[in-house]
């Protein structure tokens, strides 16, 4: 219901979306997609692609923390139904959707240590950006499927 409008780099590169609009962009090799919502009703959407490959282990090292490394570890020792995807990659997604979905509403940058994820087996996770109120994370949701990891976060204002 808005009109066409250009999408520019804003603070930190992220595009700056029309007023009353917030949104979310992602692409690696073979996949690209946007995802906008009402800026009313949401404050904030994330989404994120990743290849479903292991992260190396040098990488992995620098992004989780160790009680992240241990709830990966234990996902990849009992993947459930879904089948064993690549959980370190799965949770780097993840961290990169919750940022998305948090940074425009803070403004500020995160480095991976300060975004804690947590993704379970059955496609959700929960996600700890700095600045989340204890006690209340974002949660989200992850897809596996023909070898790419998507993962999404969209923020709810309250009723």
């Amino acid at each position: 219901g808005l009109p066409p409008a250009p999408l520019v780099p804003g603070h930190g590169g992220a595009p700056q979306w029309p007023s009353g609009v917030v949104g979310s962009m992602t692409h690696c090799s073979g996949y690209r997609a946007a995802a906008v919502a009402p800026g009313g009703r949401h404050p904030g959407i994330g989404i994120d692609a990743e290849p479903d490959e292991p992260l190396p282990a040098a990488v992995a090292r620098r992004l989780f923390s160790p009680a992240e490394r241990a709830a990966l570890a234990a996902l990849e020792a009992n993947p459930g139904r879904g089948g064993p995807v690549a959980y370190d990659r799965l949770a780097f997604c993840a961290k990169e959707a919750a940022f998305k979905a948090w940074f425009p509403l803070t403004g500020r940058p995160a480095g991976p240590l300060e975004v804690e994820v947590l993704p379970a087996a059955g496609g959700t996770f929960t996600a700890r950006p700095p600045g989340t109120p204890a006690g209340e994370p974002l949660h989200g949701r992850w897809a596996a499927r023909d070898g790419l990891l998507v993962a999404a976060v969209v923020l709810t204002a309250p009723a």
